[in-house]
Order: C-alpha cells, then structure tokens, then sequence
C-alpha cells in the first residue's frame, strides 16, 4: 500500500508540473500541489524516497527544472522568460538557487571553549571530511536545496552540486567587516588584490559547470549603519592628502562645480582652491553636502564594482558575478554604481517577511535579478541563548517552519526573484562563536543532527519552488 501511493504521490506532482509549464492552468496546479502536501504529512516515512523520486522526474543533474527552457551555453547564466527571471544552468533549464551558506567541516569556533563542537561531532561521526561531505550533500538534496553557498567547504564542491564563492576581494585590501572599516577602492594596491584574487581563486574555475558564480564581498559598509556613523565621502576626505582616493573626491567635486567659488557658495566655506580640500580632513554634518555625499558614492561604488568586474572577466569569463550581499537595501546610488558590473543583485535580510517594497525599488532601478543570499529564523526551545545574531528569536521549530513557508513563498511571488539561500547548515556554539553569536540558525544542531519540523517543510517549499516562481507574474499582477 505504501509503495502505490508513493507512485500516486510522484503521479500527482508529475502532472502538476506539466499542468504548470505546458499549458500554464495554475489553479489545478495547485490544487494538485496541495493534495502533494497533505499526503507528504500522512506518509512522512516515505518522504526521502519520495524527494528522491520526484527531483529524477522534474531536474536535470544541476537541479534545474526541465520543463523551463532557455540557451544551454555550458555555464550559468541570467534569461528572462515570460517576463520572469531565472537562472537558466548549463543544459539550458531554468534555475532557482535554493542554497545554504556555511556548509563547513570546521564549523564555528568557540573562543570560550578553545575548539568547534561542531567539527568535534563530525569528526566523532564521520571520521573525515570527505565523508562528511558525501553525506552532507546527499541530505541537502534530500531536503530539496540546491547550491552550496558561501563560506563552505571546499570538499562540496566536486560533488555535483552547484557551488557559490565568496571572494572577499575589499577584505583582502584592508575592509573589516566587524568594524565597517573602509579601504580605499582606487588605490593601485586595491587594483593588484582583486587581480591575485582572481588569479588565484576565478582563474582555475573557469571551465567547471558547477561554479553559479562569485560575490565579490559581504555586507561591506555603503553608508551610515550599526557599525559607524560616518558617510563614506567623510570616510575618503579623512584620507591622506595623497591618496588616490581622497584625490578622487577632489576631481569628482572640481569636474562637478567647475570653480572652487561655486562649491564655497553652496557649502558655506571658504577655501581658496581645490587643492586646499587636501588638506582638510573633516566636514561639518552640513545638508548643503548631503547631495555630493550621495553624488561621490556613486563614483565609489562604480569604482568598486568595476575593478571586481574586470579582474574576474580577465580569469574567468564564464561564470556569473552575484554581487557584494548587501547587509539592507543600500543608497540608490550605491546601486546605480554596480549596473553593468554585476548579473545579480544580492542582499542579506533577517526579517520575518521578504521586504518586497524595497527589493522592487532595486530591481527598478537596476534592471536587474535579485537573489537573498542570507535569511534564518532561530527558535528558543533549541535550548541555545539566542541573545546574538541577526533577527528576533520565535518560540519553536515549528514556528522557524511556518516562517520558512511563508518566507519562500512570498518571496518567489515577485518575478525578478532567482535564489534564496538560508543562513546557515548549523547552529552556532551555545558559548558563542567568534563574534559572540550564539543563536539556533542551523538545519542542523550541534550534533549534527537536523531539525525535522524545519526541514520536512523547507523540502516542500524546495520542491514547489518553481512553480510558485513561474506563476510570479500574475502574482505581482493582482490587485
């Protein structure tokens, strides 16, 4: 009995999908999408033969979705179809990231405890991390997800499984993440870090069809946030006299004003030349600056982005550049900086609910996909502290679900939408990690072992995923 209606079960989702993509009739779709649901409940003990099943019948070996056709060209790459955007994977079927960040072997390190209690479960249970890695990748497909995300290990990345990495290019010349400290983006020294990096990371890369693609960094300061108050224009003038950076501010104000009198009449000053801004190394929170505050961080932001861009391309032509992971929605002309430089726009976000409104307004202005690349929900009665970490604590797994579904699901709802990618594998040290975060973000606990509420339902979100995302239009169409 079991066996007939787990065939009945795949029988259903089957024809869902060519319902779906054939001829496009949503609502019997859907209603066979919720009877799926409700049997999945009933029969949980089939569920991982089931997935198993169903990912054979409906995606190719990169998880995208058969029925959904754009250009194979060997590598990742951006469509739009229908007026909705997708990743379109290698044998040219549309693709949605569903990744996790922080799939790694050496888990968080605890200061407190001077070890990862994480890397000593898998050391325990597996022995190795080639082990380790198998079996890790075996239970994300399981669990419906698709891409490795950032900070993982390296051994998940000639699994077959679709990969992200992060290049941390700003870090390497100097920005802190911790702090928000800056580093100056038109230094030559800014130039030659980009070039190493992508020499040493982009360039043996090149011809895997696995790489989605790079981010450049992740959430670097744009403007004033938890870490400093500063503009990052006060940023640059507080500078050296000499360096590229602050001599770039000084070019961008004389080409903008023409005359040194020009500019005094609008700030209120009285320097005598340009040059003399040189030498100044601090402006009064004056809103007759506010608008070359904003007006300089464009030219920041294009610089950033563009240097990124061209010593990626130069290594590696092939694969997609996934943005920085925006820590919010960043100012407009942060934005305007990276278009024609980036394929995706990428953002963090630990809100209960996607902020649709503001990612709108960036594909708006941009033109371009978006992808979330962190979200989580973390829940007390894991017995972890909670007090650090992104987001407010609910009170139970089956809440850390309920939001998941409703997350997802509103989120592939908009059109522009192509990836989401949960933060993180694990949960974090009850002792804390390095920067103190304590707080239940895995899939997994300590122990290795997963929640089971949360991800029975992220697999059931995963696996509906397309289709919600292929209805977006006249979901974003309703009134």
């Amino acid at each position: 009995m079991k066996l007939n209606k787990r065939a009945y079960l795949v029988f259903l989702f089957a024809v869902s999908l060519l319902l779906l993509f054939s001829s496009y009739n949503f609502f019997t779709c859907f209603q066979s999408v919720r009877r799926v649901e409700n049997l999945l409940d009933e029969y949980s003990e089939d569920f991982k033969s089931l997935t198993s099943l169903i990912s054979d019948l409906y995606y190719d070996d990169y998880g995208g979705a058969l029925r959904v056709k754009g250009e194979a060209t060997g590598f990742f790459h951006i469509e739009k179809i229908n007026e909705v955007w997708w990743i379109i994977d290698p044998e040219g079927n549309a693709f949605i990231s569903k990744g996790v960040n922080a799939i790694n072997f050496q888990g968080d390190y605890s200061p407190t405890l001077g070890y990862s209690p994480f890397n000593r479960a898998l050391l325990k249970k597996y022995g190795n991390s080639e082990a380790w890695a198998r079996a890790t990748v075996a239970r994300l497909r399981e669990y419906g997800f698709n891409t490795i995300g950032a900070w993982s290990s390296e051994e998940l990345y000639t699994l077959g499984m679709p990969y992200t990495i992060i290049l941390d290019i700003a870090v390497r010349a100097g920005a802190q993440w911790v702090s928000g400290r800056i580093t100056d983006f038109f230094s030559e020294d800014f130039e030659k870090v980009a070039e190493e990096v992508a020499e040493e990371i982009c360039a043996p890369r090149k011809n895997d069809p696995f790489l989605l693609g790079y981010f450049t960094d992740n959430e670097l300061r744009w403007s004033p946030d938890w870490r400093s108050p500063k503009h990052i224009f006060d940023e640059y003038i507080a500078l050296d006299k000499n360096a590229p950076g602050k001599r770039a501010l000084v070019k961008y104000l004389e080409e903008k004003y023409g005359s040194i009198g020009e500019l005094n009449l609008k700030w209120g000053t009285s320097f005598n030349s340009f040059e003399e801004i040189l030498d100044t190394y601090a402006l009064p929170s004056s809103s007759s600056i506010d608008s070359d505050r904003l007006g300089f961080l464009e030219v920041v932001s294009k610089r950033y982005f563009q240097v990124c861009h061209d010593a990626i391309k130069r290594h590696d032509p092939n694969h997609m550049i996934l943005g920085c992971r925006f820590a919010f929605r960043p100012p407009d002309e942060v934005l305007k900086g990276c278009i024609g430089y980036v394929d995706i726009v990428s953002m963090n976000n630990y809100g209960w609910d996607p902020p649709i409104e503001d990612l709108r307004a960036m594909h708006a202005l941009t033109g371009l996909p978006i992808m979330i690349t962190e979200f989580s929900f973390k829940a007390m009665d894991s017995g972890l502290p909670n007090t650090r970490g992104a987001g407010s604590p609910l009170a139970t797994q089956k809440d850390r679900a309920d939001r998941f579904e409703k997350y997802v699901s509103k989120l592939l709802s908009e059109p522009y939408v192509v990836g989401y990618h949960w933060f993180q594998y694990a949960d974090q040290p009850a002792q804390g990690r390095f920067d103190g975060e304590n707080s239940n973000f895995g899939l997994v606990n300590i122990e290795d072992e997963p929640w089971t509420i949360l991800v029975t339902r992220a697999t059931i979100v995963n696996l509906k995923a397309e289709l919600l995302h292929a209805r977006s239009v006249e979901e974003s169409s309703s009134p």
